[in-house]
């Protein structure tokens, strides 16, 4: 990557030039507090030396440095493509090379297919202003901002049609993520993040495009240098979250999660739960943002980088590949054998102890219950109101540590499910 602007040094080594900052953008970014630490961050010596010659990989010795202290920069994008489920850590290097070439065959099919409907797709263009009207006759004007190409003729099919109709909103949002990174001062590095998200959006018409997708994509398409690489990563990260982004005429995804986090503090901490109440702050709205996007707006670029990783590491389950490729022939059962469970994230261990293999909360959940516990002192005594309650969320800012935020989550997890076991 090339470097330019600002660029922070954390412990000796300058990790944000990775991800440099542009110039005119420093004062506004929050500081960085992640810092590669030897001996407990995952260095790319350590992680090279995890595979055997074949290539099958010791996720526990993986996992284990993670959970201490995260990944370095200069192999994220490799690591998480593990961590998330695009490979079985028990294949081979040919094995997974073959499974890539064919990931990507299969992508750069489905960019060709978009592409013949809207030749954009794949031009290193993007529009930000409708390619056709929404009854889906053609536009009279184009313009720069639809880069002077609109639909010629009328659009019959309604899943084209949806799809066309949103790619500009898939624009608009692309020219406003992650702006002060000089990765997208370049349009060609913007129009890849536009290419991901309007085919995942072609292929996904049941959830189709929601704002925060391009939150989440964007740290794959700076980690990982082959497109199509980036989208399985990108689609395999959705596979956890686009519950989240399913939305009707009544109802948001992410609800189910409010719900889960207003359960964990009425367990945990009930005085504070019936003041949120009390404020009707009860469905616990205010933390949509965090639970939609990770975090990304409490964190600097790293930091949130750094809390993704860990918190994919400590919920990690090896099934997770079988049932997204093999769905079927999926075996959940881990038992009490440790030698299976020191497989598993610490977080999603404890379930496996507790016999839950079923769908359950997600630490996503227990870090945004860790926010609010940090400021359950000022939350009590100075909101009076929801807009109060979101004005001391606003301040955390550049000033939480991943690291801390993801050790407390653990904590109210170990109390939550004592205080569950115990009410059975």
């Amino acid at each position: 990557m090339i470097c330019c602007g600002f660029m922070w040094k954390s412990g000796g080594e300058d990790l944000q030039g990775f991800y440099p900052v542009r110039s005119e953008c420093v004062a506004d970014v929050p500081r960085t507090r992640f810092k590669s630490r030897a001996g407990k961050t995952l260095s790319a010596r350590k992680w090279h030396a995890a595979f055997t010659e074949d290539g099958h990989l010791d996720m526990e010795r993986v996992l284990r440095r993670i959970q201490r202290g995260g990944i370095h920069p200069s192999i994220k994008g490799e690591v998480w493509e593990f961590l998330l489920g695009g490979y079985d850590p028990d294949s081979t290097f040919e094995e997974r090379n073959k499974l890539r070439n064919h990931r990507r065959e299969q992508y750069y099919g489905w960019k060709e297919e978009c592409r013949n409907m809207v030749p954009l797709v794949g031009s290193g263009k993007f529009v930000t202003m409708a390619v056709v009207a929404e009854d889906g006759q053609p536009l009279e004007e184009s313009s720069v901002e639809n880069q002077g190409w609109l639909v010629k003729t009328a659009i019959t099919d309604k899943r084209v049609l949806q799809w066309m109709l949103v790619l500009s909103q898939i624009g608009l949002d692309v020219v406003r993520t992650d702006r002060y990174l000089c990765f997208y001062e370049s349009e060609s590095n913007q129009a890849r993040l536009w290419d991901i998200l309007s085919i995942y959006t072609w292929l996904n018409p049941d959830i189709g495009y929601v704002q925060g997708m391009n939150d989440i994509c964007s740290p794959m398409i700076i980690l990982l240098e082959d497109e199509a690489d980036a989208f399985w990563c990108f689609e395999r990260a959705m596979r956890r979250l686009r519950e989240n982004f399913r939305t009707t005429a009544t109802s948001m995804g992410v609800q189910t999660q409010l719900g889960m986090l207003s359960q964990v503090i009425k367990t945990v901490d009930p005085r504070l739960h019936q003041h949120l109440e009390d404020l009707d702050g009860g469905e616990y709205l205010f933390a949509i943002r965090m639970l939609m996007v990770l975090f990304r707006r409490e964190f600097s670029f790293l930091d949130a980088l750094y809390l993704w990783e860990l918190m994919w590491a400590m919920e990690y389950n090896p099934n997770k590949f079988a049932s997204y490729e093999e769905p079927q022939n999926i075996n959940n059962s881990s038992g009490q054998d440790p030698r299976l469970l020191k497989q598993y994230g610490k977080f999603e261990r404890k379930y496996i102890k507790n016999g839950q293999n079923e769908q359950h909360n997600t630490l996503a959940v227990f870090v945004v219950a860790s926010v609010l516990e940090t400021k359950n002192k000022r939350l009590l005594k100075e909101a009076k109101g929801l807009d109060d309650v979101v004005q001391i969320l606003g301040g955390i800012a550049g000033n939480l540590d991943a690291r801390k935020a993801c050790k407390e989550a653990l904590k109210i997890h170990e109390k939550f499910l004592k205080k569950a076991n115990n009410r059975q």
